[in-house]
């Protein structure tokens, strides 16, 4: 009588033949899906910070490079550390400026209405999830 195998990439449950289920984890699980989904992290904070950019604010540029230097690319925290950054975030002001027609505030609901499929596909792509 074959006993029943359930197999994930996480690992396997076998039932022994006295009925017993047995569990193996599969040791290499960890470090697969770690390195996969830290790249993906990579990939969503670079493209926060670069499809952002045309959308924030430019006076100087120092609000740009404010998020730079601001976000550790990796972490999944993406942040505007300049002094303004909240009053420039928040403003009242309509979008667009001189220096651009999409720049104003809200640059990040913005974004997330224009571009977080996209990115999120990416990321999957990345993470080994396929196409969705």
């Amino acid at each position: 009588m074959a006993y029943p195998v359930i197999e994930t990439p996480r690992g396997k449950i076998v039932v022994t033949a006295n009925g017993k289920a047995q569990l193996s984890w599969n040791t290499n699980f960890k470090q697969k899906w770690l390195k996969r989904y830290s790249a993906a992290q990579i990939f969503v904070d670079s493209e926060v910070l670069r499809l952002c950019e045309p959308l924030i604010p430019l006076r100087t540029g120092m609000l740009i490079k404010s998020g730079i230097l601001g976000t550790r690319v990796g972490s999944g925290l993406v942040q505007w550390i300049a002094p303004y950054a909240k009053a420039q975030y928040y403003m009242a002001r309509k979008k667009g400026s001189q220096t651009g027609p999409q720049r104003g505030p809200f640059w990040f609901e913005r974004w997330k209405t224009a571009h977080v499929h996209t990115v999120l596909a990416g990321a999957r792509r990345i993470a080994g999830g396929g196409k969705k």
